[in-house]
């Protein structure tokens, strides 16, 4: 046991000093791109690999049990709709947000809506949109639904784990409505599927139309995307068809994952 934590503890001293290091000597090229680079890669490789290795090795938990390929081709199709579906309802319920926040704050909806400068480093774009629509997925997911759901599902029942868990990778985004919805999902497939794989594919899908709104066209959807203030009132109409469609569509699937569930889980 001693020799064991004593491992742990240098392997974890080593880590530090060689990410203090690298930190140091990114500085020192003075490249804020290349920094920010790195943190994103440290920030989804070594913080959920040590995560998930300490929690997968104290509960004796085989990555093989929670990821597998056997039965998924056939949710490709269905998860490729509901990213779809997702994506109309966060716009939708966004728009709704940015709506009622408008009376209140319009400066802050005018921060909200002013986007982002597009950098002219092309290795900087093409690097940070594989971060983003690639390894993101999937260390939150193993992160999210993998490591804390578990626990809060063993510590406080399916659906508080469930609600929880969504909640707190909603706090990680923007729109917290419209992420709090999606995890609810992953959550739902990942335990609907028994492996992690079917929630990536749904949160790739999700991040590489994310990356394209970024990167090549911030207006996509352009008739239900809101760039400006004047959108917000004249995209009303379509945005409040979309968001009672979506959330119709949406809590009828939900339902259906949730169908027995409690059953399967236990």
């Amino acid at each position: 046991m001693f020799e064991e934590m004593r491992s742990r503890f240098v392997i974890g001293i080593m880590t530090v000093a060689a990410i203090v290091s690298v930190s140091l000597l990114l500085q020192a090229t003075g490249n804020a791109y290349l920094q920010f680079i790195v943190f994103l890669l440290a920030f989804y490789t070594v913080l959920p690999l040590w995560i998930c290795s300490s929690y997968f090795r104290k509960y004796g938990i085989k990555v093989r049990r929670i990821f597998f390929f056997t039965g998924t081709a056939r949710w490709i199709l269905p998860v490729a709709g509901l990213t779809l579906l997702v994506l109309v309802f966060s716009i939708s319920i966004y728009w709704l947000m940015l709506r009622g926040l408008v009376s209140v704050s319009p400066a802050a909806v005018e921060i909200a809506l002013t986007p982002e400068p597009i950098p002219s480093e092309l290795w900087y774009l093409i690097a940070n949109g594989l971060i983003i629509a690639i390894l993101a997925p999937i260390a939150e997911e193993f992160v999210f639904r993998g490591v804390l759901m578990h626990r809060l599902i063993a510590s406080l029942g399916l659906w508080k784990g469930i609600g929880l868990s969504s909640l707190i990778f909603s706090a990680f985004h923007i729109n917290i409505l419209g992420a709090f919805l999606f995890a609810v999902v992953a959550a739902l497939l990942y335990l609907k599927t028994g492996t992690l794989l079917v929630p990536i594919l749904l949160h790739l899908f999700n991040n590489i139309l994310s990356v394209f709104q970024y990167a090549v066209n911030p207006a996509f959807p352009e008739w239900l995307m809101v760039t400006t203030m004047n959108d917000l009132y004249t995209k009303a109409v379509p945005n409040l068809i979309a968001l009672i469609a979506s959330s119709a569509l949406l809590l009828f699937f939900i339902l259906w994952l949730a169908r027995d569930l409690k059953k399967k889980v236990s």
